[in-house]
């Protein structure tokens, strides 16, 4: 039989692991919002470009790749049935969570592509990283699920574009290396791309 100050240090130690977990799980949230790739396309190369498409070799590698890795997985329609399958076998393969496989498996329709991808479990961490490291493999795999929420995103922003009649700021805290704050600042007036699917909270 156990005594109440053994008891006593158990508890200690879980609520201690409890609370570094809940700490790890905040740090790498942050490293994986830190994390998203950008490419700054200059306003001069947004003109030239614009204005003779013989320039879109002026653009940068990262984005023209991304962007053909964007249109293949939005151009690729397989069941969802059948891609759903397909990302089971994977997901075991990566040692997800037999539970969350099984939810996903079984109420995917049942929510939309946003509630899946806002929901704390594995989707959100492996889109970003797939989009983020170009994984074209995972990508594919995820490709279903990538088309539905592009197009309920795609939806959403008609649907709400009518009731704003003027343009307004948006803002994004995201860390950035030196290199890339430096290609920002002399990109100004162009356009910064994202490899990903941005969210954040509202405050």
């Amino acid at each position: 039989m156990t005594s109440t100050k053994e008891h006593v240090d158990f508890l200690c130690k879980y609520h201690q692991i409890q609370s570094i977990c809940t700490q790890l799980t905040k740090v790498t949230q942050a490293c994986d919002h830190d994390a998203i790739p950008m490419s700054f396309i200059p306003k001069r190369e947004m003109s030239e470009v614009a204005s003779n498409r013989q320039n879109l070799h002026q653009l940068p590698p990262s984005y023209m790749y991304s962007i053909i890795c964007k249109d293949i997985v939005l151009e690729i329609d397989d069941g969802d049935a059948k891609s759903i399958n397909t990302l089971v076998i994977y997901c075991r393969q990566q040692n997800i969570s037999e539970i969350q496989i099984n939810l996903l498996q079984s109420n995917y329709h049942q929510k939309s592509p946003v509630w899946w991808y806002t929901k704390p479990m594995f989707l959100y961490s492996m889109l970003n990283r797939a989009l983020r490291m170009l994984d074209m493999e995972v990508m594919i795999k995820l490709g279903f699920f990538i088309r539905s929420l592009h197009l309920q995103l795609e939806q959403s922003h008609q649907e709400q574009s009518a009731n704003f009649q003027q343009a307004f700021t948006v803002y994004r805290g995201q860390g950035l290396s030196q290199q890339d704050f430096q290609n920002l600042c002399d990109s100004k007036g162009g356009l910064p791309s994202f490899n990903n699917f941005l969210s954040d909270l509202s405050i």
